[in-house]
């Protein structure tokens, strides 16, 4: 037996309460409750789980007596199936009338012409910064009804919209949503009623994004008790490109345990039987209120109704804008015409004044040719060259001659219908007008964007390839081309429309390649497949990306003259080329040439390429295919791509200099930042360089955000993703401080090289210019060493891809990793948008030492010992290369030895100069005294002597004894006296001199 619980004391409570009513309303008295006075409702749950239903009397209905007394309710985990709902008075499911619907255990939010009740926008002011305007305010930012969605804010602002639902039972959410902007971050998580995050995944958190136009579905696993969800939106704007809004709709909630009641059908739908889950949109030109169980039919003479309509609208008089020229096919005699057609659903009238009618029809004129690998066989339509022959698209088809192999693929240049394996469409994310419409229409040498039938329509043309097949003599090696697509375009707009081209791979992941906006000349875009994989490409067109319901903007267009795939592995042949044979003489089958390898023309054998020169892809067969690789580069053993080993030598003035950046080849880093954009976001830019990019050493970067919610799952061959893997990339990262997240979020990442052109001083190459002018100057003999990279892929701003510059400086003061910058004025890293400039000041970019680079230094002289020491110059500026000498020690000769050996010389020296003083000393004085004679005998008074007696022979007298008697007439000078005897001693005899008495007193010694 089941115990009986007494009723809640606030039942109580509420039953004295009514029982002092009558006092109040005088002495008339409380009626008999009757159904119409009361209602039912579900006490909460207890611990076991059990419930009452209790009847709560109706506001404003005065008081009764005898209200119904509380029962037991079913167990808190009941709930009735789709399409029925739990009619509380008899406690059974019961099913919901025509007109209305039931999810039985569920709740769905799918009429937004104002927001639901119980649902909320909460906008979060930014964190401005010094960019930024301090005056902005996110007040006005918001989710935005739009009738059968919600559209998100399209500002920087963080808006989350709440809803907060308390489930019996473990339940889900699901819900569908439009992601097409990598520049808007978008989340969906889950809080409890203490405002804790519930575990999730990031593939449940991070939403992924969405092609254009198409609406994906979300769906996470709630827990019972309160859930509080947020859908959190947060944008960054750089530049002037306008953010694409979030969509939401269709919000499923499941776990509420029971639903009293069932909903009304929305206007515009209608549910024709009892029990319905769920409710149809009305036909064409049919409409319904709120409630409905069927569609009343508009006056279609007068009046119109898209599907899903609450009212009919009056049908307007026929313009210009209502209708489109055509080119039809070709027929039987092979003729075409244009023509014009009403856009249909037409919904104009013809009959009233100032009407437009149909222009006439154009002459037949003839139809174009076949496409290249097409052929007409005297027929109204162009069928593909059997395999093995190939066509122009004007001759019959031929078998390729041999030694030669068809070149398959697509060249779609002539639009008189539209290809096999392209299809075109028409969507909009508000209303089903265009729903059937063609969103293309061929028009001869091009095919162009269709009328549609709203200016934000997403107008889609889709190009299947199943896969790749490159040619039997090209095989896959790393960095092969597998394929390439190339078209050429031109856009007229005379508002934002946008053309975006996208591609799907292995259905599993569609990414936008490249975006126009406006009006374009015409131009080509190439993008390249590396892998192997079945891809479907997307041509999506929208005029305005504002909500609008009509048409007004036909003029706009954007028209595609060709589109060129090739390898393509259902293609066609519009000419043959050469293939590789077998050696021997007579061998006339297609073999593979292994990687790196090209056909030599002659020979049609497989022929190596050259050492340190790539193999392009999509070149002609010849060694003109192996392409050198640029300075200080070399090749990898495939010839898949040139690198640098980190080694660069550099020789001026007989001056040599290698370098070794062996410590700087591994991925080096560079957070530029902050910036902030025109509303003052702050954001970084992420800069990862692999500077030499030998295998295993590429630079990698990832979103975070966008490509969370795949990183779990096993990706294809082929898949495209959100991870770039090339030598240098970018990322644009946003902190998590004011935005409302709880990391950092790293997005955009994009490849700004993969080919590395080469190593050099020189300030161009191969049409990249350095600017050292962007970079502070620099006293340091060292030159700086420049490497140049490109980006083989155009892109809407840069029609011959991005490159980057990076200047290596020998900076002895920074760390081996050192410093790496980008120009003060160009805080992005690049000044125009194409080419980046980066600065890598370090002490691993100074070259290797050499013997030039230090210096010789001799010690003292100790003990017959010397030192000699070797020192570098200063300031260093290199590392690695010779060491230093070791000292050396060599046998000297002291300075005490060197005074005493002076000393020596000296005295030495003294002596033998005293010596000679001496000797001449002696000798003046003998011939002073032989002088004094002669005058002393001149001054008698007799007769001179003979010329011949005067003259004595040296050592005839006896010098000394007539010392006493010598007379000196006159003082000369030793210097005179030396002379006079050199001069005598040259003579071969003496001479004789006749002295004159009378004179003798004036004569000298000559």
């Amino acid at each position: 037996m089941i115990p009986i619980m007494p009723p809640p004391s606030w039942f109580i409570a509420g039953s004295v309460l009514f029982l002092s009513l009558p006092i109040a309303f005088g002495a008339k008295g409380p009626h008999q409750c009757t159904e119409k006075d009361y209602y039912y409702e579900y006490t909460e749950c207890d611990s076991t789980g059990s419930r009452w239903r209790v009847a709560i009397p109706q506001r404003g209905q005065g008081s009764c007596t005898s209200l119904p007394e509380p029962v037991r309710g079913t167990e808190c985990t009941f709930s009735c199936e789709a399409g029925e709902f739990l009619e509380l008075s008899a406690q059974e499911c019961t099913q919901c009338a025509a007109g209305t619907y039931s999810l039985g255990s569920g709740v769905r939010f799918d009429d937004w012409e104002s927001l639901p009740a119980g649902f909320s926008s909460l906008a979060t002011d930014l964190d401005n910064g010094p960019g930024g305007d301090d005056n902005l305010s996110c007040n006005s930012s918001s989710w935005i009804p739009q009738g059968s969605y919600l559209e998100s804010n399209r500002d920087e602002c963080t808006v989350s919209l709440i809803y907060a639902v308390h489930l019996k039972k473990q339940g889900s959410v699901s819900f569908e949503y439009q992601y097409p902007d990598d520049n808007l971050f978008f989340q969906f998580f889950i809080q409890n009623d203490q405002c804790q995050e519930l575990d999730q995944t990031a593939d449940k958190k991070w939403l992924q994004l969405t092609t254009q136009g198409n609406w994906a579905t979300h769906s996470v696993n709630l827990k019972s008790g309160t859930n509080i969800l947020y859908w959190r939106t947060a944008g960054i704007v750089i530049g002037t490109k306008v953010l694409k809004p979030v969509l939401l709709k269709n919000v499923h909630i499941e776990g509420v345990a029971y639903t009293s009641e069932c909903f009304p059908c929305k206007p515009g739908t209608f549910s024709p039987t009892p029990g319905s889950s769920r409710c149809q949109p009305c036909p064409r030109d049919t409409h319904s209120g709120h409630g409905a169980s069927s569609c009343t039919l508009c006056n279609t003479s007068t009046h119109y109704a898209p599907e899903g309509s609450s009212g009919c609208k009056a049908r307007p008089p026929c313009s210009t804008k209502d209708y489109f020229q055509i080119h039809t096919p070709c027929d039987k005699e092979g003729k075409t015409q244009v023509m014009y057609r009403w856009v249909q659903p037409q919904i104009c009238l013809v009959s009233v004044a100032g009407a437009e009618t149909l222009p006439p029809s154009g002459a037949r004129e003839p139809c174009p040719p076949c496409n290249p690998g097409f052929y007409n066989n005297d027929t109204a339509t162009c069928s593909p060259c059997p395999p093995g022959t190939f066509s122009d698209g004007v001759k019959a088809c031929e078998s390729c001659p041999a030694g030669t192999e068809p070149v398959v693929g697509y060249q779609y240049k002539w639009w008189n219908v539209l290809p096999a394996n392209m299809k075109t469409s028409c969507f909009n994310v508000g209303n089903s007008k265009c729903d059937g419409m063609n969103g293309w229409e061929v028009a001869g040498d091009h095919i162009q964007s269709g009328a549609g039938g709203s200016d934000n329509d997403y107008l889609i043309l889709n190009l299947h390839v199943p896969g790749f097949k490159t040619p039997t003599s090209v095989t896959g090696g790393a960095g092969t081309e597998f394929g390439r697509i190339v078209f050429e375009f031109e856009m007229v707009c005379s508002a934002d429309c946008e053309l975006y081209f996208m591609v799907d791979v292995n259905r599993k992941s569609t990414k936008v390649l490249e975006s126009w906006n406006g009006s374009k000349d015409r131009q080509s875009y190439t993008h390249i497949m590396n892998k192997n994989a079945s891809v479907s490409y997307t041509w999506a067109f929208q005029r305005t990306n504002q909500p609008s319901d009509v048409r007004q903007k036909v003029s706009d267009v954007v028209r595609i003259h060709s589109i060129t795939v090739s390898n393509s592995v259902d293609g066609v042949s519009s000419e043959c080329r050469a293939c590789a044979l077998l050696a021997q003489p007579s061998g006339s089958l297609c073999v593979p040439c292994p990687p790196g390898h090209y056909i030599h023309p002659h020979t049609s054998q497989c022929t190596e390429c050259p050492p340190n020169t790539r193999l392009t892809s999509h070149s002609s067969p010849g060694p003109e295919a192996c392409s050198p690789c640029g300075p200080a580069s070399k090749s990898t053993k495939d010839h898949s791509r040139c690198f640098n080993d980190c080694v660069f030598s550099y020789s001026e003035n007989n001056v040599s200099l290698r370098f070794d950046y062996s410590s700087l080849g591994s991925v080096g880093t560079l957070m530029n930042g902050p910036s902030f954009t025109s509303k003052g976001t702050k954001y970084y830019h992420l800069f990862n360089i692999s500077l030499c990019g030998g295998e295993g050493r590429r630079a990698v970067c990832t979103d975070n955000v966008t490509d969370l919610s795949s990183a779990d799952s096993p990706r294809e061959s082929g898949e495209i993703t959100n991870v770039v893997d090339t030598f240098i990339c970018q990322s644009t990262i946003i902190p998590s401080s004011g935005r409302g997240f709880r990391t950092a979020l790293s997005s955009q990442s994009i490849s700004l090289a993969d080919t590395f052109l080469g190593a050099t001083v020189a300030l161009n190459l191969d049409g990249v210019q350095a600017r050292p002018d962007l970079f502070p100057q620099t006293s340091n003999k060292i030159p700086d060493v420049n490497f140049y990279y490109r980006s083989l892929e155009a892109t809407s701003s840069c029609d011959a891809g991005r490159s980057v510059v990076v200047v290596l400086r020998c900076n002895p003061d920074r760390s081996t990793q050192g410093e790496l910058t980008v120009p003060s004025q160009c805080p992005a890293g690049t000044c125009d948008g194409c080419t980046f400039h980066i600065l890598w000041e370090s002490s691993g970019a100074c070259p290797h030492c050499s013997p030039q680079d230090y210096h010789q230094i001799e010690g003292a002289c100790k003990g017959r010992q010397q030192d000699k020491l070797f020192v570098w110059n200063e300031p260093k500026r290199c590392v690695g290369g010779v060491s230093l000498p070791e000292k050396l020690t060599l046998p000297c000769e002291s300075l005490d030895f060197l005074i005493m050996m002076g000393a020596v010389i000296g005295v030495f020296a003294a002596a033998v100069l005293l010596s000679i003083t001496c000797y001449f000393w002696k000798k003046n004085k003998r011939l002073e005294y032989k002088y004094s004679k002669l005058v002393m005998s001149s001054n008698k008074e007799c007769e001179l002597p003979g010329a011949d007696s005067c003259a004595m022979m040296e050592g005839e007298e006896n010098e000394g004894d007539m010392e006493d008697e010598v007379v000196y007439s006159k003082k000369i000078s030793l210097i005179r006296k030396l002379k006079a005897i050199a001069l005598r001693g040259n003579r071969d005899n003496y001479e004789n001199v006749q002295l004159n008495s009378s004179q003798s007193n004036g004569l000298v010694w000559g």
